[in-house]
């Protein structure tokens, strides 16, 4: 079997604090014999459950990588019973150009599980966290946001999963997460998720959406930062009370909670995030943009709820997520 390039330059069965990266061969024009540089810290202290901790799944995500960086420098070891592997930016090459794919190999990490270890270097990091990463944890946090092509309200998720006892532990960690909402998310595309990859071995998975359009905001950064440590102290890795806030609870029960676009155009948005929405209710219009005279479409909301998700940019595209409505429970 093809064994995976990618060599780590911190230990991951020593005490202490340790910062380097996971250094991943990659020959190219202007470096024949250069490496992606994948920042990495590993906090250990004794024997414990460890949690994996990642953003930037998708480049132009910043919660997570500006919330894991402020982690990497503010816990120590004293802090923690167990160990905490720390990767802000995971799709480091993408992370670096801002964008959600790679630049390198147009890879969508999260799209790549298991991946390949002799394949792109988008599926040579997607099949070390697979088979190297993922095992080791007890519970794993991947945090999310809209990107440049969607905004939220800022919510942590868990997935509909077969094992109920495996989903009840992926719920309880959300709820210790305690965003402002909370969600039972269902994917419309989960073949090749790094989720999908976690959810398979067991392991609790906790993810977020809490913003997006390609920034972050104090608020945004400040949930994060706290459901981290809430995050840790429900695993019993960190001690201390839970920081919690009131909370909404969201469902996705089936596909009539997105809207997609039908045609290139202008978004008019008639509502906004956090709004609530009624069955047949408008959503959005989307005007022509290469004439006048033209009346919008509508687009109308399949079921009642609240408005969950938009898309960001003021132009759309046929085929383009308009909404996303969610019950709420």
């Amino acid at each position: 079997m093809t064994k995976n390039p990618i060599v780590p330059t911190i230990p991951f069965d020593e005490d202490g604090v340790h910062h380097g990266y996971l250094r991943l061969p990659y020959s190219r024009d202007d470096s024949a014999w250069g490496s992606v540089m994948i920042p990495i810290t590993v906090i250990r202290n004794g024997n414990g459950p460890t949690a994996l901790l990642t953003g930037g799944n998708h480049g132009d995500e910043y919660e997570g990588p500006v919330a894991l960086q402020d982690l990497s420098i503010s816990l120590s070891p004293e802090d923690i019973t167990g160990q905490v592997i720390i990767v802000p930016a995971f799709n480091y090459p993408a992370f670096e150009a801002g964008t959600r794919t790679s630049p390198i190999d147009k890879g969508n990490l999260n799209r790549s599980f298991p991946g390949r270890p002799d394949g792109s270097v988008t599926e040579k990091i997607a099949h070390y966290f697979e088979t190297v990463l993922i095992p080791l944890a007890d519970i794993v946090l991947d945090f999310h946001s809209g990107g440049k092509t969607l905004d939220f309200v800022p919510f942590a998720s868990a997935h509909v999963l077969e094992d109920k006892a495996q989903q009840e532990a992926c719920v309880a960690a959300v709820n210790a997460f305690n965003a402002p909402y909370t969600a039972i998310m269902l994917e419309i595309d989960n073949v090749g998720m790094y989720d999908t990859a976690v959810e398979e071995k067991g392991k609790v998975f906790v993810t977020t959406e809490l913003g997006g359009g390609g920034t972050s905001t104090a608020r945004s950064i400040a949930i994060a930062k706290k459901g981290i440590r809430n995050v840790l102290r429900h695993a019993g890795i960190m001690q201390g009370d839970l920081e919690h806030s009131p909370t909404i609870s969201l469902d996705m029960p089936d596909s009539d909670c997105f809207v997609f676009c039908e045609g290139n155009g202008m978004i008019e948005p008639v509502l906004d995030l956090g709004d609530d929405v009624a069955a047949g209710d408008v959503v959005a219009r989307v005007w022509a943009t290469d004439r006048t005279g033209v009346a919008p479409v509508e687009y109308h909301a399949k079921r009642s709820g609240i408005l969950m998700a938009r898309h960001f940019p003021g132009l759309i595209k046929s085929g383009d997520c308009l909404a996303v409505v969610a019950d709420v429970v």
